[in-house]
Order: C-alpha cells, then sequence, then structure tokens
C-alpha cells in the first residue's frame, strides 16, 4: 500500500478530524472521538511495516549497526563457508544480501559489478545504489571521464565512499560480457585484481565481493568462479577477510566446489 493510498483510507472512515492531541487509541470521553476497528489497526501496521521497510528514503527510526559477527554473511549465517587464504587470512562466501554487509564500517568494502558509466543500473548494480542514496549516483557522477560517458573501462576499478551503505565504501569494477570473442577471462581477472588493488591502496581490510559477470552479462558459473578464487589467492596477505556474498544457490554451491579444488589441495 502505498502513502496516497493509505491516506486514502484514513479519509475514509467516517468522522470528525482528530484533533492535534488525539491519537489513533480510543478515548474516554466524547461520543464524536474516532474509535477504529480493529481490521483497521490492521492494515494501518500493517501499511506503516511495508512503509518502513521497503522506503528507499531515509526513516526516523533509524536502526543500530550490530556486531561484525552478525552481520558480516549479510544472510542466512548457517550458509557461511570459510576458506583459510593463509594463516591469518580467510575467504568466507556466504549466500545473502550484499547491501546488507559490513564487518567495521570503517575499512570494509563491497564491491559494485557496475557498467562503465557508473551511474547505476540492472542487478546488484541497481541495488547498491538504492540502498546507497542519491549520494553515491552524485560521487559516482564526479569521477573522470576517461573517454565520452565512460568512467571505468571494463576490468578497471573506482572508489568512492558508502554512504546509507553499512560498508565505509563501494568499490566500482566493470566485468566482461561472455563472449569467448574477446577475451573474457582475462577483463574478469582485472576486474577482480584491480578492485583488490584499490582496496589495498585504500587501507581496506574487509573485502566483499558478488558473482561478477555471472547475471546478465552470462558468464558461465564454474569459469568465473574459478577465475574469482585463483585470482583472490594473489592476494591471501593482503587483506584480513575476503568475502564472497552470493544471491542464488546455484551460484553459491558453484563457488563452495571451487574454493574447495582451489584451496584445499
Amino acid at each position: 500500500m502505498t502513502r496516497r493510498a493509505l491516506f486514502s483510507l484514513l479519509q475514509s472512515q467516517p468522522t470528525r478530524p482528530l484533533s492535534r492531541q488525539s491519537s489513533l487509541l480510543p478515548q474516554s470521553s466524547s461520543s464524536h472521538t474516532f474509535h477504529p476497528s480493529s481490521s483497521l489497526l490492521t492494515r494501518l501496521s500493517r501499511s506503516y511495516s511495508f512503509l518502513r521497510y521497503h522506503s528507499h528514503r531515509p526513516t526516523s527510526f533509524p536502526q543500530p549497526l550490530t556486531s561484525p559477527m552478525a552481520t558480516s554473511a549479510a544472510g542466512d549465517n548457517s550458509s557461511a563457508v570459510a576458506f583459510p587464504l593463509s594463516a591469518s587470512n580467510v575467504l568466507k562466501i556466504n549466500k545473502g544480501d550484499i547491501t546488507k554487509w559490513f564487518v567495521d564500517a570503517s575499512s570494509d568494502a563491497i564491491v559494485n559489478p557496475a557498467n562503465e558509466r557508473m551511474l547505476g543500473g540492472g542487478g546488484a548494480d541497481g541495488a547498491i545504489h538504492r540502498a546507497a542514496g542519491p549520494e553515491l549516483r552524485e560521487a559516482c557522477f564526479k569521477v573522470p571521464e576517461v573517454s565520452h560517458g565512460i568512467r571505468c573501462p571494463t576490468g578497471e576499478a573506482r572508489i568512492t565512499p558508502g554512504f546509507r551503505l553499512p560498508a565505509s565504501h563501494v568499490i566500482h569494477t566493470v566485468g566482461p560480457i561472455y563472449d569467448t570473442n574477446n577475451n573474457p577471462k582475462a577483463s574478469l581477472t582485472n576486474a577482480y585484481r584491480n578492485s583488490l588493488n584499490v582496496a589495498r591502496d585504500n587501507n581496506i581490510k574487509y573485502v566483499a565481493f558478488p558473482a561478477i559477470s555471472c547475471g546478465v552479462y552470462g558468464y558461465p558459473f564454474e569459469e568465473a568462479a574459478d577465475v574469482a578464487i585463483s585470482t583472490i589467492k594473489e592476494f591471501a596477505n593482503d587483506f584480513k577477510e575476503v568475502h564472497f556474498v552470493l544471491f542464488s544457490d546455484e551460484i553459491y554451491a558453484v563457488w563452495v566446489k571451487k574454493a574447495k579444488e582451489l584451496l584445499q589441495e
């Protein structure tokens, strides 16, 4: 139910306007006092909950960040699988919502699978822009163009603040459209490698990736997982934790299988 529909519902009730001091709770005095039915209260409660949690505007009741242990998986913590990269570094594979991921809100970053314009799009890119708020698009717009309309060529990476996201930074990278005639493996490797280089250069200690190019860009999951995990192995000593936060059961299963092959040799 939209705000307009909610307002119309209130207007339709056969009662005189409420005074500034009145509320939706029944009063004990006047016979003209508004006594809402239980069904109306239920609909109002559900409508408030919908608007509260699904509006992209900032809410009046911000929720505090919870502890890193509770939130770093950004989803079902029971799905998290950890693989050691070195004696002091770990790769974690989770299934969940990358826009909710964070560790310490100061040295953490999520990776946005952007397009070359960096102004938002569909899929995870659009979800990240919506969660971060309009400030993210404004920051991206200020990134210098390297050619007309292009701020981040395929395989490169840029960094911005996270704004309304729980993570402190967003690293924007552009993965390739899968086309075997254009060496997509090299471009995807560069997307991961340059994202990690940018993170390291900006003192990021915790990084979360989606499955870059595995949505509408059509990159086969097995091949993408091999590139992603192999590239991350090169940076084993540069970060405290590297995460994958994946949106589907199928991609999650492929990533876990590939990590077992490459990291448990």
